[in-house]
This record gives C-alpha cells, structure tokens and sequence, in this order.
C-alpha cells in the first residue's frame, strides 16, 4: 500500500485516482461503473435496501485510500446492478473534521468517477435552519455555500489533463437530476447547504449567521465532494436528511429522540446518538428516491463501454 497520501506534495490526484480505480475493478471484475451513491451519517442501511449483501469491498485495501473515522461511516462499498446501472454505493466518506485534506476526502470520488461515472448522488445528514423543514425530511440540495475555507481544486495547476480548475457552479446541483427527483417525488423539498468544518456543532450565533447568508441546511460535508465531482464532468445529486433543528431553533421542531436536555454528546442519549436514529428512520425514504432516480437515468448518461 502507498504511504503518501491524494495530492501530496509532488504527487498528481487524478493519477492516484485512476491507479486506484484499477484497483477497484480488480476487486469488483467490472471495468466501468454508471453511478456513484456515497452514503451519510446513519443511512448505511440504503445500501442493503438497493441490493447490497454482505460481500462488500474494503476501500483501505486500495491505493492511498484511508480508514473512516466519522461515528455511521465504515470504508466498504458495493458494485450493484440498479435498474440497468451499475452502481458503486460507498457506506461512508471522510470528512476535513478527522484531520483530512480535500484531496484526501475527495479521493473515492474521483476514483470511481475514473471508473465511468458520469452520475454522483451525495447522502447527508444535516441541521434543518429552514423553519419549514421538519426532522426527519428528506430535502435536495439546490445549491451550497462552502464555508470551509478550503477546495480540493487548491493546487491543480490551469494546464492539468484533467481540465481547468475554475470551474462554473452555477449549476453546480444537476437542474435535470433534482427533476428526475421530483417526479419521484413531488413535493421534495429544495434548499442551500452550508458545509462547516466541524466537527463541533454550531452555535446559535452560527445559525443566524448562516440563516442570514441564505442557508436552509448545515452539516459537514458534501460540498469538497460535489467541486470534485463537477470538475471532472459529473451531474450530482445532494439529499439531506433533516435529522435536527438548528442549534438555538429549538423548539420550532420536536428535539431528537432519546437526545439528552444537556447536549453534551455523551451517554446513550447523546445529540449524536438521536442524530442516528433520525437518519436511519429516513434510510428508507432516500432509498426509494435514489433507486428511482437511477431508474430514470436515460441510457446516454452511461460512459461508452
């Protein structure tokens, strides 16, 4: 296994990617994937409810690939047939909070989009700061304020093969994807993620500042993910469970189930113990919007074999 890590110095990502993702087909004996589903907090359970058994793919067993260390996410994935599409569903992601660089959180993005991928679906969970949001909403992510300070596009030089690093976000969160998600659901709410680092939760000063700057959601991660993504020519597709109210919201939404009046985070009834349950309680509705949205994937969003 390699010791240095995605996008040390003088080392290239994207060659670090596509070694990987040979890997990767060693492993799975596909040589191209159509649609990456990374899962978040508490939704690992979506992967089984599309097909996944038992027999997963350890990622640490890839070059420069790391051990998640986030509480809900393990480093496995599963190469599954979904509606004609073959899909690779990872059961987690790294985040910039466990001491991460971009290059190290988006490394299984860009390796299974060196796979084929042309389609990238982001699960989260997520603080509801829109009020209209209630616990336990599945809500599309319209667009993002990236609020971490950093980008995994820092450091790609202009003359990269792997294009320009100024990429346009206007429609960073594929228009056309989050239709196809309407038409599985229509009244599927839509809003703006705000990425924070972490891994504290914020404050309510935090909050209003953030429902000041036009944000309906918060959480820690996804956006690193999605700018990699749409730089190397992916669509995405972000769904955010909306496990909690907003630090200093409360109590416009019921509190968490089993969550201490504390917060402190520890013991069994710990904010990120409710935190869970809420996600794993909505697994199943992200499920049946993600297989359907697969489904309606049009035949020419598949690479050429």
């Amino acid at each position: 296994m390699p010791t240095t890590t995605p996008g040390a110095r003088g080392t290239d990502p994207f060659e670090q990617a596509r070694l990987a993702a040979r890997e990767l087909t060693r492993h799975t004996t596909f040589d191209h994937h159509d649609v990456l589903v990374v899962l978040g907090t508490g939704l690992t359970s979506v992967a089984s409810m599309l097909g996944a058994d038992d027999r997963s793919i350890d990622l640490t067993a890839l070059p420069w690939s790391s051990r998640f260390t986030g509480v809900g996410h393990r480093p496995e994935a599963w190469s599954l047939d979904v509606s004609g599409k073959r899909t690779l569903i990872v059961a987690g992601r790294l985040h910039l909070y466990e001491g991460r660089t971009p290059a190290e959180v988006v490394h299984v993005v860009r390796t299974a989009l060196a796979t084929g991928c042309r389609t990238a679906v982001f699960t989260c969970s997520a603080g509801g700061i829109n009020p209209s949001f209630e616990p336990g909403q599945v809500v599309a992510v319209s667009d993002h304020l990236n609020l971490t300070g950093t980008s995994p596009l820092t450091g790609i030089p202009a003359d990269h093969p792997a294009g320009l690093p100024y990429v346009d976000l206007i429609d960073a969160w594929s228009p056309r994807i989050r239709a196809l998600a309407r038409e599985v659901d229509p009244g599927l709410a839509e809003g703006v993620y705000a990425q924070v680092s972490g891994p504290q939760l914020e404050t309510p000063a935090e909050v209003r500042m953030l429902a000041g700057l036009g944000a309906d959601l918060v959480g820690m991660s996804m956006v690193p993910e999605a700018i990699a993504a749409r730089h190397l020519g992916a669509e995405i597709l972000g769904l955010a469970v909306v496990t909690n109210a907003a630090a200093g919201l409360e109590p416009a939404t019921p509190p968490l189930p089993g969550a201490a009046a504390t917060g402190t985070g520890e013991g069994p009834g710990s904010l990120v113990e409710g935190i869970l349950e809420r996600a794993t309680e909505a697994a199943g509705e992200v499920a049946r919007l993600v297989g359907r949205v697969i489904a309606r994937l049009e035949d020419g969003d598949r690479p050429d074999d």
